[in-house]
């Protein structure tokens, strides 16, 4: 029988990867390592892999992986998690991802693939702003991936996206990444000018002008458009919101809880609002989500609520903010470093650094990283209140980041977690209704 691991019994002798060799602001004394250590022992110092291992949790491979293609931004969000909250790494990146460093991502992504037989490789074009590449080279990267797996792992598809700001999509853009199979996704805070004022560029001026004409022209190619992701602003109206949204027929919406923690807590309401809760995310998320459960037509789906109601019934997440499915994306920065999930990045400095390197390292060493592994634990890695929680197998603690305590790391419930239990009962309630068959007629 699997052998439990709690935070009153963690696993004995930490496993802990070598520092890096060279190059970075977390080198020497101040080094990734002794980072990780102070500011999370909880997996770092407190994780033994191998006896995780010997527990009954073996490695899961890795399916998705984010090409950090550019490290620099057209615009200068005020909430960005990239430059604007803990981690400052990225002014040690190269601007761009080189072609030789693409080539050696698609050959270490391929040596994954075939190892484990993966049928299919999730590829995300990322940055910073990726759209920053001229036309021609977008799709490089993804056609290295796409010539490695031909030579190595034929069976493997595989999927691709950008994730834009949608500022630079053009004609010639949306084109060349038709062409390659790319499918664009787009961030925005909502379809109005006045949802989107922290969404500027480095001189304050607001982005979402040429955002919008971007979202329009995506519209008119609907083979391309991935969807749309939103970060939840609770000082602007949740339906309006999301009607606004609708204006750009996004094919999925993706309402994002803001990258907070136990340390750095989640934005208030900048004004009361009438009838507010202890909850107000789950306030937003349910005025949002009683418009879509009850309205006439499908008009988009909307990720969260379906990974909610697919837990519900029992089925597999794709996500990694809900769930107890295993972890199984990798970043690559754009000087070839390998990294964990970059939402990391909001809680401490080099909280996603692992100290590999695609010239040093595979990704099965990655899957014994002790920071990528207890993503992979489920249930063994979420505090005891968690564990013993009934919505467990829906929530799964929450997103990882949100867990993070500075000084204890990533053991602790949801920082969200008050507004998750709401918004959980209250789709389950509204699932359970929906499945009651109708009234016998009198």
């Amino acid at each position: 029988m699997r052998r439990a691991i709690t935070s009153a019994s963690p696993l004995p002798g930490p496993t802990t990867p070598a520092p890096p060799a060279g190059g970075g602001a977390l080198d020497g004394q101040a080094g990734w390592a002794s980072a990780h250590a102070r500011h999370a022992p909880w997996p770092h110092t407190r994780l033994d892999v191998a006896a995780a291992r010997a527990a009954g949790h073996p490695p899961h491979p890795i399916r998705q992986f984010v090409l950090k293609t550019r490290s620099r931004c057209n615009l200068a969000c005020t909430y960005c998690y990239v430059y604007e909250m803990a981690d400052q790494g990225w002014r040690d990146q190269p601007v761009v991802m080189a072609p030789a460093t693409a080539t050696r991502a698609a050959q270490r992504i391929a040596e994954h693939a075939a190892a484990h037989d993966l049928p299919r490789v999730d590829l995300v074009l990322h940055g910073g702003e990726p759209l920053l590449t001229a036309p021609a080279a977008l799709a490089a990267p993804v056609e290295a991936v796409r010539e490695a797996l031909a030579a190595t792992a034929p069976r493997a598809r595989i999927t691709a996206t950008v994730q834009t700001n949608g500022t630079l999509i053009t004609r010639g853009r949306l084109a060349a990444l038709a062409a390659a199979g790319i499918r664009v996704g787009v961030s925005l805070d909502g379809g109005l000018p006045a949802h989107n004022s922290r969404r500027v560029d480095h001189a304050g001026r607001p982005g979402f002008g040429a955002a919008a004409r971007g979202l329009r022209l995506l519209a008119r190619h609907p083979d391309s458009y991935a969807g749309v992701l939103c970060v939840i602003d609770l000082d602007q109206d949740p339906v309006e919101t999301y009607e606004s949204l609708l204006a750009f027929a996004p094919p999925t919406v993706g309402l994002l809880l803001p990258l907070a923690n136990w340390s750095a807590p989640p934005p208030g309401p900048g004004r009361p609002r009438p009838g507010g809760t202890g909850t107000p995310y789950a306030d937003w998320l349910l005025a949002v989500f009683e418009r879509w459960w009850h309205d006439g037509r499908h008009r988009t789906r909307i990720r969260l609520f379906e990974e909610i109601i697919a837990l519900l019934l029992g089925l597999p997440a794709t996500t990694e903010t809900l769930g107890l499915a295993p972890a199984a994306t990798a970043v690559i920065e754009t000087d070839g470093s390998i990294e964990q999930a970059d939402s990391l990045k909001s809680a401490y400095e080099g909280a996603a650094t692992t100290g590999m390197a695609l010239d040093t390292h595979s990704f099965d060493q990655l899957l014994d990283h002790p920071g990528f592994a207890a993503r992979q634990l489920g249930r063994d890695a979420l505090a005891a209140a968690c564990r013993s929680c009934e919505l467990v197998e829906v929530c799964g603690g929450g997103h990882y980041p949100h867990r993070y305590r500075a000084g204890e790391g990533f053991r602790q419930p949801s920082v969200y977690c008050a507004d998750l239990q709401v918004l959980i009962r209250h789709i389950a309630t509204a699932v359970q209704r929906a499945a009651r068959p109708p009234a016998a007629a009198s």
